[in-house]
């Protein structure tokens, strides 16, 4: 092979390890996991035994240190890092590459703390984001024991300028679902006092994008002393399901409250008046009254095409309310009949409404989930109410894969030879 033949073959590696490296940090939208990706691609690229990548704040300091063959929490914790000192400092004030050939007999370093392996050579380059720089990255001795040399800055500094792409849209990404889960969360209402119940609720948006969705959950005492309670998921997934779900939501509010009727009639006059609109939206919701009587609470229903509640009981024994006629979504057909359910709420029972994305997984059975489900809440039905939600939304290792809605209400448990205490009708 000519000399210049060869010299092409090792561009053409060259190139296509560059290549490798930027595909590699792209792989992923979260911003720890790229900044992750970015110092592991760099040190696989350039051969080094070391990397580390120090993000720096808005005043120029070092937040976060993100490592490669160093035990990371033992330096982050034992050696005080990240610090801004010594040639990182030097990376830092004048935002170019740096190229040690001896770290030991360098004017610039200051040594290593506590616990830190003693790195020989060293090689750096800013991570600059428009201009910006975002943090340092820099690797340190070679496996194959030679210094560092132009190739390798070449290389390096070609991955950096690459990644802040990538680290760019990771960033915009988060900002992204910080915004839409905001603007979902600001959709949904603050609990009124609901004494003598108590009452919890929970959302969580999807862990992907897009995050908006039209799960609600809503809760407010009717004039005539009954507590009206709904969850419900708007038909969709997209930008277009929160603001339906508004909408829906506000009309179910505003019908429930006028006519303090069964749940069946005002799910029906929801039906009738989506069926006057141009493009009538569709959802799935269970609406429900709790009443009380003489002490005794019970729980009407009715079910439009959701998943049905589950009760569970003081004693950690469950159920779930599965009406005996089932109803289809609203916004369909208002020709197909509403049906009302009930059940007697024991003392000290919680109940608890959700949407599917709190049982629906990819691959698994949706009985197996609610199974599931049910276990865990009678593990939790002695727990206080806010510990029973956060611990029903926020499972080891949980990705949602729709946005989830959890109302849940608990019976007052009145002491023994006590009259239990019902909620007064509002007066006029």
């Amino acid at each position: 092979m000519s000399a210049g033949a060869s010299q092409r073959a090792l561009g053409q590696q060259w190139l296509q390890r560059l290549l490798d490296a930027v595909v590699s940090v792209s792989a992923d939208m979260d911003t720890r996991t790229v900044l992750h990706r970015i110092v592991e691609a760099a040190a696989d690229l350039v051969g080094a035994r070391y990397g580390a990548l120090g993000v720096l704040g808005q005043s120029g300091e070092f937040t976060d240190l993100i490592t490669v063959g160093v035990d990371h929490q033992r330096l982050m914790t034992v050696a005080g890092l990240p610090q801004g000192h010594g040639l990182l400092h030097t990376l830092v004030a004048d935002q170019q590459a740096l190229r040690v050939p001896d770290v030991a007999v360098d004017p610039r370093s200051v040594g290593f703390p506590p616990g830190h392996p003693v790195m020989h050579t060293l090689l750096g380059v800013p991570l600059m984001v428009r201009g910006t720089v975002y943090g340092n990255l820099y690797l340190a001795d070679k496996k194959d024991g030679t210094p560092f040399g132009d190739d390798d800055e070449a290389l390096l500094t070609a991955l950096a300028s690459a990644a802040s792409v990538s680290l760019e849209n990771a960033r915009l990404y988060e900002r992204l679902k910080h915004a839409a889960e905001h603007f979902q969360r600001r959709m949904l209402p603050a609990l009124p006092d609901l004494t003598p119940l108590q009452a919890a609720a929970r959302y969580e948006p999807a862990s992907e994008l897009p995050r908006l969705g039209g799960d609600w959950y809503d809760a407010m005492v009717l004039p005539d002393g009954a507590t009206c309670v709904v969850v419900g998921d708007v038909t969709g997934h997209d930008i277009e399901a929160a603001p339906l779900m508004g909408q829906i939501s506000n009309m179910l509010r505003a019908l429930a409250f006028d006519h303090c009727g069964p749940p069946s009639l005002i799910v029906c006059k929801l039906d009738h008046v989506l069926s006057m609109l141009d493009d009538p939206p569709t959802a799935t919701l269970v609406l429900g009254r709790i009443e009380c009587d003489r002490g005794q609470y019970t729980f009407h229903w009715s079910n439009a095409g959701h998943l049905p509640p589950l009760l569970i009981h003081a004693e950690g024994s469950t159920c779930y309310l599965a009406p005996t006629h089932h109803g289809i979504p609203v916004g369909i057909d208002t020709t197909v009949p509403r049906f009302n359910h009930e059940h007697l709420l024991p003392p000290a029972s919680t109940l608890l409404l959700f949407t599917d994305g709190l049982v629906e997984r990819r691959g698994q059975n949706i009985d197996a989930s609610l199974d599931d489900l049910a276990d865990q809440a009678a593990r939790l039905a002695g727990a206080p109410l806010d510990d029973l939600c956060d611990a029903l939304m926020v499972p080891s290792g949980q990705v949602f894969d729709d946005d989830v809605a959890v109302l849940a209400l608990r019976l007052p448990d009145p002491q023994p030879g006590s009259p239990a205490e019902c909620r007064q009708p509002l007066r006029p």
